[in-house]
């Protein structure tokens, strides 16, 4: 399976363009859409270009997201919203959870902690894809090069449980990829040097390629 992961889309149409040539470009079975992906207002132009591509969508909040977008995705087909729940698509187990880290960013939502990792940690393998908002701690989450900004309780839920691959955004600046434990992080957020990641998921084995901007090294 091959999976186009995209976080921070905020609403931008020429984000909404750049994915739109990568899925021409790559083919992906999947657009995994890892929060941010409106910009508080006007939700309904993304979310119906999201619900115009030909392929499953699985989605979540971020801290720029109302909650009304859930009511939003539930009447598009492609578009699977995947907060405290799991699905398995290909033969591949996917998992995720609404929210961002409190601090330092203010946020609408944040992640109650205690009670989504207890209702997720039934939903764990070691083959799971897990998609949250925020990076894990010390993980593709520094700011000004230099801050880490990751979610400290998501860093301990992924050591206990270790699945094989975590996808985020949030950070935009530290978008790439980075192992914790076992398990790989993916930062896809866009950006002015990202455009998400293309990751192969094939006999268990995981690649993953960071798309950067055209013309940017």
């Amino acid at each position: 399976m091959r999976l186009y992961a995209v976080a921070d889309i905020h609403g931008r149409l020429d984000r909404m363009a750049a994915i739109k040539n990568n899925l021409e470009m790559y083919c992906p079975n999947v657009l995994i859409a890892a929060g941010d992906i409106t910009h508080f207002t006007r939700t309904l132009p993304i979310i119906s270009k999201l619900a115009d591509l030909s392929l499953p969508v699985l989605a979540l909040r971020g801290n720029t997201d109302l909650k009304r977008i859930e009511s939003q995705f539930a009447l598009k087909e492609n578009i699977f919203f995947l907060n405290n729940r799991d699905v398995t698509l290909q033969g591949v187990h996917f998992a995720g959870a609404n929210g961002t880290i409190p601090v330092p960013f203010r946020s609408r939502i944040a992640f109650r902690e205690t009670f989504i990792w207890k209702r997720l940690m039934p939903l764990m393998t070691h083959r799971t894809v897990l998609v949250a908002h925020p990076p894990p701690w010390g993980c593709q989450d520094r700011v000004a090069g230099k801050y880490h900004c990751g979610c400290k309780s998501l860093e301990r839920f992924i050591r206990a449980c270790q699945p094989a691959l975590l996808i985020c955004g949030h950070i935009h600046e530290d978008a790439g990829m980075s192992c914790l434990g076992k398990t790989l992080i993916v930062n896809c957020a866009m950006g002015s040097f990202c455009e998400g990641a293309i990751i192969d998921i094939q006999n268990g084995r995981i690649t993953a390629e960071i798309l950067k901007v055209k013309g940017r090294s």
